[in-house]
């Protein structure tokens, strides 16, 4: 099915942007896991709209209604279901979708598969409201890796052209604009400014780290790291690129310059590079699994675009009404955590499975 993921931890999400609520069912977390509610919460905020000036003014609480699974907040082995309810929604907004689609987002595709039965409101279960459910069950994953000595950070590598300085070493969960160096957060604030009042929106690009990993995680071919993390970072919506490590600017190197030489450390192997991003052949090696992923700008802009009439494929201009985004990318940031945090999780099931 499309809207599940994971092997040894199964999840399904479910729901539309403006149907009554979204959710998540979550199937093979061990039991007698005690789940941290305070601190899910405080990861679901993070993502929540309505908080700022650079997101939408849509507002949801984001408060997830556990149906089962649960006994007070410990796992008692049963699938997890939580109900996230829908309430500022204004599905008025969006009546013109019916028959011109927005360029550059899901409805014209929505149309030529479902046809008329699609739910077009908010862009139906093409939204990104639906990365709520996805961060409720990462932020659960989270907390179980945590145990294990795993954490993930991560932070806006780049919005527009403005790019953070420096490394990814620390989370930046508790800032209000999540980078590394402020003052580059204070210039990509004024970029998506300067877009917003122009009608306009903006991309970018979310670096993310797995710290603590061990090695041997993943397996070759088709199910190496990549393969596993590519598979659920690309269910966000907007991800139009992932790279792992040095990425695409390894094209441009010698394999002198890309080879991550081995050495000892402590008495366990490292690299004194991480170019390869932590991951040889689909399995980490036990150095941080870096990774980046880019962001196309919000489809729905104010400024006027070209559409079609889809009933009568007569071409008109589209003035998009409704409350949107004008860069989705400071509110995805924990959405990748949360996509990283279940693959991993999923593969270290795997792992502990093969050793039995």
């Amino acid at each position: 099915m499309s809207s599940s993921y994971g092997e040894n931890i199964r999840l399904t999400i479910f729901g539309q942007s403006h149907s009554p609520a979204i959710g998540v069912t979550i199937e093979g977390l061990p039991a007698g896991e005690e789940i941290d509610l305070e601190a899910l919460q405080r990861f679901l905020a993070r993502r929540a709209p309505g908080q700022n000036a650079w997101s939408t003014a849509r507002r949801e609480a984001d408060e997830p209604e556990f149906v089962s699974g649960l006994t007070g907040s410990v796992t008692c082995g049963a699938p997890l279901t939580a109900l996230i309810r829908n309430g500022d929604t204004r599905s008025k907004d969006y009546s013109l979708l019916a028959r011109l689609p927005r360029p550059g987002h899901a409805d014209y595709t929505a149309f030529v598969k479902y046809g008329e039965h699609r739910d077009y409101a908010g862009g139906g279960h093409f939204s990104g409201r639906l990365t709520a459910p996805l961060c409720l069950a990462g932020g659960i994953c989270l907390q179980l890796l945590a145990r294990e000595g795993i954490h993930v950070i991560s932070r806006i590598a780049q919005i527009g052209p403005v790019c953070d300085r420096g490394e990814l070493l620390a989370s930046t969960a508790e800032k209000p604009f999540p980078v590394v160096d402020d003052e580059q957060g204070e210039a990509m604030r004024a970029v998506i400014a300067a877009a917003k009042a122009e009608g306009d929106s903006v991309g970018g690009i979310v670096e993310c780290a797995v710290l603590g990993l061990p090695a041997g995680l993943g397996d070759p071919m088709f199910d190496g790291m990549e393969n596993r993390i590519a598979r659920i970072v690309f269910g966000i919506p907007a991800v139009k690129g992932l790279e792992f490590g040095a990425g695409f600017s390894l094209a441009a190197m010698r394999g002198s310059e890309a080879n991550d030489a081995f050495a000892v450390r402590d008495g366990r192997v490292v690299t004194e590079t991480n170019h390869c991003g932590g991951i040889l052949g689909g399995i980490t090696d036990g150095m941080p699994l870096v990774f980046r992923a880019a962001f196309k700008p919000t489809p729905s802009i104010a400024k006027e675009q070209r559409s079609v009439d889809l009933l009568t494929l007569e071409e008109k201009a589209l003035v998009i009404e409704g409350r949107h985004d004008p860069c989705i990318v400071p509110r995805a940031v924990p959405v990748v955590e949360a996509a990283a945090a279940i693959a991993v999780y999923d593969a270290l099931l795997e792992q502990r499975k093969d050793a039995r």
